[in-house]
C-alpha cells in the first residue's frame, strides 16, 4: 500500500458498531491512543475488517484545529 497521506497510524481493530448505512471502527494505535472513523458498512466488509485485525488509521486533511481550555 503507497499513499501520499503521511500520517499513517498502524493499530488493532477494537470495536466495531454497526449501523444501517455506516459503521464506526475504532483502532488501537498504542500509547493509549484510540482513533474513531466513520465509514460505510460496504467499506467494512469490503476491507474484511474485523476486532483484532490489524489496520492503519491515514489521516489526511487540510486543516487541523487547535484548541486549549480558558
Amino acid at each position: 500500500m503507497k499513499l501520499s497521506a503521511r500520517n499513517q497510524l498502524k493499530g488493532t481493530v477494537v470495536e466495531i458498531q454497526d449501523g444501517a448505512v455506516n459503521g464506526i471502527v475504532k483502532i488501537d494505535v498504542g500509547g493509549g491512543n484510540v482513533i474513531s472513523s466513520v465509514i460505510t458498512m460496504s467499506s467494512i466488509h469490503e476491507l474484511g475488517l474485523e476486532v483484532g485485525c490489524k489496520a492503519y488509521a491515514v489521516i489526511k486533511a487540510s486543516n487541523v484545529m487547535v484548541g486549549v481550555d480558558d
